[in-house]
């Protein structure tokens, strides 16, 4: 007896998200906030594939990442290739490619969708979308204080109130001083650099930090305990303070992980008990085109992740309603009417609105009750009588209110 073929699965694959129209209102919404709060500061977009040659991320980033981490496989050319797993090496190669070319000082942005094998959890998928906004060409802290005023800007346009959020900063030079007075080996600060930033969440740290430095590791832990402040945090805090940003402390417990940050650095956090935790983060990297022997570039950035930034908004209730994009429902109450109805919405189209036309065969009551589950805010019926008149009865399915309108008036009365 043959043996009944098991069907495709519907899920999608592990660590990543299907959006249904509500899902990719509420991701739109999040990516243009993102973009019209960056745009908003003098930043422009750029992009790039998502494919880049695997030899990128093995200069520039963690062994870690590069192993264990990444999308790799070899295409037909025998070429290796990565799917990127974050959008720094892309623009730095970009900038390396054209710097004769560019007029410094850079604002650039961009948002693309990032791919990293990791075990799925809250706040962390395998593929995620990411804002990257960075200064490059500024040496000064002018760089820092702008930097993180538009990731307040940003939180703040979301709707989070500064209790909701606060912005944790420190400055690797304090770390770089501890290193120096210990003769920490730079293999060996590459390695610490890591542990520290997964410190929170490891119940051996001591154990590990033994293993990398030795007899070094009790001292290390005491110096670092002891560090403080800069002259450079505190002259950042108080600029922002002059701008009203008022939610930034020192925290030297803030190193990121990457190895390329050379100076102040900071993480966003949720400080509610439900969602307790850093969202995003960011800070100045210097050594960006390093991998490409080309001349130092100053460089400022954080990237803000999606998913941590939708478990934000959801905690404090900050997602907004789903909206259709459609406008207006034309319901066509025989079906000789529906040629009508495309000729009337094409009329509609041209003056702006976005109209869907019945072609269902469905009853009158059925088309009504499908509108008002796809949320589309108006709805008119045509029939003989709206032909022969051209007026329209315009009702709102959310209030209720219905007006007659003559064809003219339509647009200009949904909008209003």
């Amino acid at each position: 007896m043959e043996k009944k073929k098991k069907g495709i699965s519907t899920d999608s694959y592990k660590g990543v998200r299907d959006f249904y129209p509500a899902q990719q209102f509420v991701q739109n919404y999040i990516i243009d906030t993102m973009a019209s709060v960056s745009e908003s500061f003098g930043y422009s977009e750029y992009s790039a594939s998502i494919l880049e040659p695997t030899e990128l991320y093995r200069s520039k980033t963690s062994e870690e990442i590069v192993n264990e981490q990444t999308y790799n496989f070899t295409d037909r050319g025998e070429r290796e290739v990565t799917l990127r797993p974050e959008m720094t090496p892309t623009v730095a190669r970009m900038l390396a490619a054209k710097r004769k070319e560019l007029s410094f000082p850079l604002r650039w942005y961009s948002i693309p969708n990032l791919f990293r094998y990791e075990r799925p959890q809250r706040g962390r998928l395998r593929e995620h979308w990411q804002l990257n906004a960075d200064i490059f060409g500024v040496t000064g802290l002018d760089a820092e204080v702008e930097i993180i005023a538009l990731a307040s800007s940003i939180m703040r346009t979301f709707g989070a109130e500064d209790s909701d959020f606060e912005i944790r900063i420190s400055d690797r030079a304090l770390l770089e001083s501890v290193f120096d007075e210990l003769d920490v080996s730079v293999d060996e600060r590459a390695s610490v650099m890591r542990l520290l930033d997964k410190r929170d969440k490891i119940d051996d740290f001591s154990q590990k930090l033994s293993k990398l430095t030795g007899d070094k590791s009790s001292k290390l832990e005491e110096l670092l305990s002891r560090a403080s402040s800069s002259k450079n945090l505190e002259e950042v805090i108080s600029r922002l303070e002059t701008q009203g940003i008022k939610n930034v402390v020192v925290d030297t417990s803030i190193v990121r992980g990457f190895d390329y940050y050379t100076g102040i650095v900071f993480e966003v956090y949720d400080v509610g008990d439900e969602n307790n935790r850093s969202i995003f983060g960011g800070g100045r990297y210097d050594n960006l085109l390093s991998i490409f022997e080309s001349e130092a570039l100053p460089a400022v950035g954080f990237g803000m992740g999606d998913v941590a930034l939708s478990d934000f908004l959801e905690t404090y209730g900050l997602i907004p309603k789903y909206e259709s994009t459609t406008d207006l429902y034309l319901c066509t109450l025989t079906a000789d009417l529906v040629d009508f109805s495309n000729q009337l919405a094409k009329e509609l189209r041209s003056e702006g609105l976005n109209v869907e036309v019945n072609i269902s065969n469905k009853k009158v009551g059925d088309q009504i009750k499908l509108a008002s589950k796809k949320s589309i805010p108006y709805i008119i019926c045509v029939g003989e009588d709206e032909v022969k008149s051209e007026k329209y009865k315009l009702k709102n399915l959310e209030t209720g209110e219905e007006k007659e309108v003559a064809k003219e008036d339509i647009s200009a009365t949904i909008w209003s």
